[in-house]
């Protein structure tokens, strides 16, 4: 993490928790416009991605309330949060007695922004910068939070995940995107998660939790 990225998160956003899983710490924008204002600079300078990382969204949220309410499911495994934004989903693990969390993200914010929520709640989590699509399977469990809202995001990952749902406990956490495959998932957990209608078109999002299938 640089210090001028941590700089740039703890001037855009705020320690704070979601209502939801108020147990975890987490570096937030609590007003949207600024945060995406700062960011066009950001990107200018430093060519990063949208602040994705400074929210939590329903996936997520979803994915670290079942493994607070149910820490056997990541105590003792190794755990990969895919496209893990702000890091929430693997915080919540590392919480849960994991025996190693890995938070990969290919923003350098985000990994940056990761970083700092697990300092913050006083975990460690191994966050490499990259595209972890097309590794071999090392974990135990992958945590895929909200992952499948575009066409060529779902179709450069569904691929690999199906490889290592053959190996792994795969989950997807999802708030009703348009390009959530149709078949191979199995649900075995739903919730209902409060948003925001700047983040999202109604104040709260039905998350439904799935194990993908080989």
């Amino acid at each position: 993490m640089t210090a001028d990225a941590k700089a740039f998160i703890q001037a855009n956003t705020v320690l704070t928790s979601n209502p939801m899983v108020p147990e975890i710490q987490l570096w937030l924008a609590t007003e949207i416009t600024p945060i995406w204002q700062a960011t066009e600079d950001w990107l200018t300078k430093n060519n990063t991605a949208p602040p994705f990382w400074a929210f939590a969204w329903p996936g997520s949220v979803a994915m670290a309330r079942h493994i607070l309410d149910n820490p056997n499911l990541a105590a003792g495994r190794r755990v990969l949060d895919f496209a893990a934004g702000c890091g929430l989903a693997a915080i919540a693990c590392a919480k849960a007695g994991a025996l190693a969390v890995d938070a990969a993200e290919i923003d350098p914010l985000a990994i940056s922004a990761t970083g700092l929520n697990a300092t913050a709640n006083g975990v460690t989590i191994h966050a490499p910068f990259g595209d972890v699509v097309g590794s071999a399977c090392r974990w135990d469990l992958i945590l895929c939070g909200d992952v499948c809202y575009e066409a060529p995001m779902t179709g450069h990952i569904m691929p690999w995940l199906t490889q290592m749902a053959a190996t792994a406990e795969v989950w997807i956490a999802d708030p009703g995107r348009n390009y959530l495959p149709a078949e191979g998932l199995i649900p075995f957990a739903r919730f209902t998660v409060p948003t925001s209608r700047e983040l999202e078109d109604r104040p709260e999002r039905n998350v439904v939790l799935y194990r993908l299938q080989p």
